[in-house]
This record gives C-alpha cells, structure tokens and sequence, in this order.
C-alpha cells in the first residue's frame, strides 16, 4: 500500500466514529448499551416534509443532476426563513448557498479562505471539526479559552493579546455545543468589531438556535455583521432532519460566491428530493418549534435528575440538545468517568475532553433518547 498523504498524520479518526465502533460491538455481544451520547434527533420530521419528499419522486426533474446553488425555491425558503424568524433580509440568488450539511461548509469555507501556514480561532471547548479542518489544510489552529467562569463566553483580553497577522478565520458557536451557552449579543457585537479591526472572518455555526432558547438568533440581525461575519446553519436539529444533510451558509453576496466556487467543484448538487422536503420544513410554523422544545424540555428534566445523581453540577438555564455536566470535585478524568459507566451500567455518556482541552473534567448527554429510556437509565442508577 502507498504511503497516505502527509496531512492525515495531522488529524485521527473522528472521535464518534471510533467510539460508536467499540458500542456496537459491545450491542453485538449482547450488552444492553443505551446511548446517550450522540445528538442524533430520533424524532420524525413532520409529515409535510415526508410526503413533498415523496411527491418529488414522480417528478420528472428528480433524477436529473441539480443545480449546485440549490432550487430558487430552496434559496427563498432559506432567505423567507432567515426574515421570519431571525429578522435578517438577504437576497436568495446571491447572499444563500443551500450546503448538503453545514459539516461540508466548514471545509469549503476553509478551503476558499484559508492557505497553508494561515491560522484559524478555534473554540475550546467548541466543535471537533473545526481543528480537524484546519488541520487536513495544513493551517494552524489557535485555540481561545472558554470557561465556565465566564458563562462559555470569549475572553477578549486574550483575544486582544494575539499576534492577528495570520489569523484568517475565527469560528464561533453560539448557542455553544457543548456546553449550551445562549446566543450574547453583547458578546458578539465586540466579536464583529474586533474581527473587523482585524481582517479576520467571522463564521457563526448557529444549528441550536431553536432548540430550548426564549428566541431563536442569527449573528447577521447585528448591525455591521455582513461586512465581517457569516452563518452556517442546519435543518438537523430544529426539524429532525440530521440524516437528510440540508444546511446552509448566508451572507455577503462575495463571501458566498467564493465559497460556491468550492462547492461547484467538490459535488453535483443535492437531491431533487431532498430539497422538495427541505423547502416544506422551512414553512413550518412557532408552534412546530414549541411542541419540540416541549419534548426536549420532559426529556431535560430527567437527564438533570439523572446529572444530579451522578453528582454533576449542570446550569439549568443552557441551550441546545445537550446537558453538560461539571464532574464532582476530585473527578476531573472525563474519559475514565464515562467508561466506568460504560462498563459498569451499560451507559454512553460523551466526555468533555473530545471537545478539548477546557473539557476536561466535564461529561455531556444528549437529549436525542426518549423518555422511556432515560427512565430505564435512571433506574439502573437506583
């Protein structure tokens, strides 16, 4: 076998990827596992969407290749969608690029921005994904603290201390995954004009911002954010749709081509069908939105229960499809904790230390498990 390329010495598998291997295989031995650790929503998504994916089989376009800017329709579902709910007005034939998966357009914005020896803002602890990226690309991630001192929210005298004249991309995540911080204005408004003093695009990855949140946010309603900052977005989480791959990257119409100069160039656009149920999804009504929430909301306060038993502290006012949880004192081994667990009641928590460094000491669980089974949970904990 040849060597592989030098850039995979950079990056290890993807964490889930490995760990799911080991759960599976313990299942296939006969372990009664129950997963908690994956946010993979295992509700429906509404049936509109269900049957326009249906419908769209019988159409005479559906098999055809599709245009790598997505159907006009999709592109003004997301630009109705983005005035609806986050108060944002963009032009759906310039300012949105419909993405198989916000996933992917971490890599084509990275590889329309970044060049080898630049360096990348990486949340810590923040999403995987965005060092790994960085990485196969042959740039350097610098990683910027957050802590649970400072509510998972940026500290700008470390910020302001930083040598910028490499830095081309900054990632931020707000609502925070993991650790559920909610969306600050304050904070992002000094964000978009420090980014802005500097040179350096912002990018918002923002797939939580309506799961449990009093409102749903977008970094580009503040005022100057076009000319610095864009989003990515998801139709996973808010309209259980993970496994369809629909996201979505908005803003300034230069940013967005260039980006798209990418994507034209790594697929063929998405299918026909999938689009069809994405444009059905986008239409959903608040009232979609609360009878979920209500869901996560029972489902929430049986994984606190289920946290505090553990002896966790957890804030019980944190965002998203996750709870995430401070070991007791003296227990700062987040990996040793949940294979414990794992090991001795059957049980997959994620550990904080996946997320990095600053996650040490914490576990998270997802709130992607039906009631019934966090009650099973609970009881093997009795």
């Amino acid at each position: 076998m040849r060597d592989t390329a030098k850039r995979l010495k950079s990056v290890e598998e993807y964490y889930f990827s490995r760990k799911l291997r080991e759960v599976e295989k313990r299942i296939s031995e006969g372990q009664p596992i129950i997963n908690m650790g994956i946010g993979s929503p295992d509700l429906p998504a509404h049936s509109s969407v269900i049957e326009a994916l249906q419908n769209a089989l019988t159409n005479s376009r559906a098999h055809m290749y599709q245009s790598y800017k997505g159907l006009p329709e999709l592109r003004k579902g997301i630009s109705e969608f983005y005035k609806t709910h986050y108060q944002v007005v963009l032009d759906p034939n310039t300012e949105v690029l419909p993405l198989m998966g916000s996933k992917e357009g971490i890599m084509h914005i990275s590889m329309a921005f970044l060049n080898p020896g630049d360096q990348v803002l990486i949340p810590n602890p923040g999403y995987p994904t965005y060092a790994s990226v960085s990485r196969l690309l042959e740039t350097e991630p610098i990683f910027y603290s957050l802590s649970e001192v400072a509510n998972w929210q940026p500290d700008f005298k470390e910020l302001e201390s930083l040598d910028t004249s490499k830095i081309k991309i900054m990632w931020v995540n707000y609502p925070h995954m993991p650790t559920g911080s909610d969306f600050d204005v304050n904070t992002l408004q000094r964000l978009i004009r420090w980014a802005k003093q500097n040179d350096i695009l912002l990018v918002n990855d923002n797939p939580y911002s309506f799961v449990l949140t009093d409102k749903p946010q977008s970094i580009l309603s503040l005022p100057d954010a076009k000319e610095i900052a864009i989003e990515l977005n998801s139709l996973s989480k808010s309209f259980n749709m993970a496994g369809w791959r629909v996201g979505m990257l908005c803003g300034k119409a230069e940013t967005v081509q260039a980006v798209l100069k990418v994507k034209s160039n790594m697929d063929s656009g998405m299918f026909f069908g999938i689009q069809q149920g994405a444009i059905a999804a986008l239409k959903m009504e608040t009232s979609w939105f609360k009878k979920l929430n209500e869901i996560y909301r029972r489902r929430r306060n049986l994984v606190e229960k289920l946290a505090t038993r553990l002896e966790t502290k957890f804030d019980p006012t944190s965002k998203g499809l996750f709870v995430w949880a401070r070991l007791p004192s003296g227990r700062l081994d987040s990996e040793a904790f949940i294979d414990k667990i794992l090991n001795e009641k059957h049980v997959f928590i994620t550990p904080g230390t996946i997320f990095g460094s600053q996650g040490e000491g914490y576990i998270r669980f997802s709130l992607c498990v039906s009631e019934q089974i966090i009650e099973e949970v609970l009881n093997r904990f009795d």
